[in-house]
């Protein structure tokens, strides 16, 4: 029996074309807003995502943290966000470390 590898964290941000975002969605990006609430329960549901929801204030940026094997799966995560995938908000992903979490014991310094 094999040894599991952890899966890294990454996050991406969802970031709109303006501010108030949220307020002023075209019928077009709402659709693609409520395709991707549905996407995140999905990645929810598979264990991938970790967390993930909007800035509130006039800079509507959205925010994913999840897991992935790699860099490639993990692009392939965000590319396959509905607004990211119809380019109608651009993402930018990131490796991540998740440090501190209510819950869950302290991450390993050796990983660092």
């Amino acid at each position: 029996m094999g040894i599991l590898q952890a899966m890294a964290e990454w996050l991406y941000f969802l970031l709109p074309p303006r501010d108030d975002f949220a307020a002023t969605m075209t019928d077009e990006e709402q659709q693609a807003f409520d395709d991707h609430f549905t996407y995140m329960e999905k990645l929810l549901s598979d264990g991938t995502l970790v967390l993930a929801g909007p800035t509130l204030g006039p800079a509507n940026t959205g925010v994913c943290i999840f897991e992935a094997e790699d860099g490639n799966a993990a692009r392939a995560v965000m590319e396959a966000d509905p607004p990211i995938a119809q380019g109608l908000v651009r993402g930018q992903l990131r490796p991540f470390r998740i440090l501190h979490l209510r819950g869950r014991e302290g991450a390993l310094p050796s990983e660092a």
